[in-house]
C-alpha cells in the first residue's frame, strides 16, 4: 500500500519522498515482515559502520606511508617489487579473496587460525574485558583486510605518483639549498602538497567500501547493510531496498560536500567562494 503502485509513477514517487521527509519507510514486507525499515536499518547499520571506519584506518595508515616511501626511493629493486605487489593485490576481486580465506585461515581450513562466520564473539563466564576486545577485533580481521586492501593497493600507488610529481617542484629543490632536512622536506613541504590527491580518492574509496560490504557481509555472515541489502533483493523487499539504495545516495552526497570543504582546509591556493 504505501509503495503507492495503484498510482502514476511520479505521483507515487513523490508521495513516497513525503514519507521518507518525515522519517518513514514504511514497512518491510519479506525480510521482517510488518516490521519499519527505519528499525531494521538502525539495527545492521553500527556493523556496517564498523567495518567500513576500520578499513578506512587501515587503508590509510598503510597505504600513504607506503606510497611516500615508494615515492623517495624511486625506481630502486624495492620499489618495483612494492609495485608489482600492490598492482597484483589491486587485479583480485573482493569475492574470490574472502572466499580463499575462509578456505584457508577459518575453522576448518588448513590454517584455522580466524572464526567463520560472524563479528560477534562467544563470550563465556570468566572472560574479561580485554579478552571479549580481543576476541571481538580477531573476528574483524579478515572481513577488514577484504574490505580494504583494493583500496589500500590503489591509494599507496597514487600516493607515490602524487609524491613524485610534488618532489620535483621547485620549492622542493629550494627547501633542500636552504638546509631543510629530507624528513622536514617530505612531510612538511611535499606531503601537504600531495594531500588533494588523497582527500579526492577518499570519494571513490567510500563507495566501493559500500559496495565491497555487500558481498564481505554476505560471505562472511555478518548482520549488516550488505547482508540486509542482499536478503532483501532475494526477498524482494521493495521497501527495504529503496531505503538502502537512498541512504547510500545521501552518503556520497554527503563525503563529496565534506571533500570539497576539506580541500580549503589542505591547500589555502583553493577558495571556496
Amino acid at each position: 500500500e504505501k509503495l503507492h503502485l495503484d498510482k502514476p509513477v511520479p505521483v507515487g514517487f513523490f508521495l513516497w519522498l513525503e514519507r521518507v521527509v518525515h522519517g518513514d519507510f514504511g514497512e518491510s514486507a519479506a525480510v521482517d515482515k510488518g516490521r519499519p525499515v527505519t528499525g531494521l536499518i538502525l539495527e545492521r547499520l553500527p556493523v556496517t559502520v564498523s567495518l567500513n571506519l576500520l578499513a578506512i584506518l587501515v587503508t590509510y595508515l598503510l597505504a600513504i606511508p607506503l606510497g611516500i616511501f615508494s615515492a623517495v626511493r624511486p625506481d630502486t629493486k624495492l620499489d618495483n617489487v612494492i609495485t608489482f605487489f600492490l598492482f597484483f593485490l589491486y587485479s583480485l576481486p573482493v569475492l574470490w579473496v574472502a572466499l580463499m580465506l575462509q578456505a584457508m585461515l577459518c575453522k576448518g581450513g588448513y590454517l584455522p587460525l580466524f572464526p567463520l562466520k560472524g563479528i560477534f564473539p562467544e563470550i563465556t563466564r570468566g572472560m574479561t574485558t580485554w579478552q571479549i576486545i580481543g576476541n571481538t577485533l580477531w573476528h574483524y580481521v579478515l572481513p577488514v583486510f577484504c574490505l580494504s586492501y583494493a583500496g589500500f593497493a590503489g591509494l599507496a600507488r597514487f600516493t607515490r605518483s602524487g609524491m613524485l610529481e610534488v618532489i620535483h617542484q621547485d620549492y622542493i629543490k629550494t627547501a633542500r639549498a636552504k638546509g631543510v632536512s629530507e624528513w622536514g622536506v617530505v612531510m612538511k613541504h611535499a606531503l601537504r602538497n600531495a594531500l588533494i590527491i588523497m582527500i579526492t580518492l577518499f570519494a571513490g574509496i567510500l563507495p566501493s567500501l559500500v559496495a565491497g560490504s555487500i558481498l564481505v557481509e554476505y560471505v562472511f555472515n555478518i548482520p549488516g547493510m550488505g547482508s540486509l541489502m542482499v536478503d532483501s533483493i532475494e526477498k524482494r523487499d521493495y521497501q527495504v531496498i529503496q531505503a538502502i539504495t537512498l541512504l547510500i545516495a545521501m552518503l556520497n552526497v554527503f563525503i563529496n560536500l565534506i571533500i570539497d570543504l576539506i580541500y580549503g582546509l589542505a591547500d589555502p591556493r583553493i577558495r571556496l567562494d
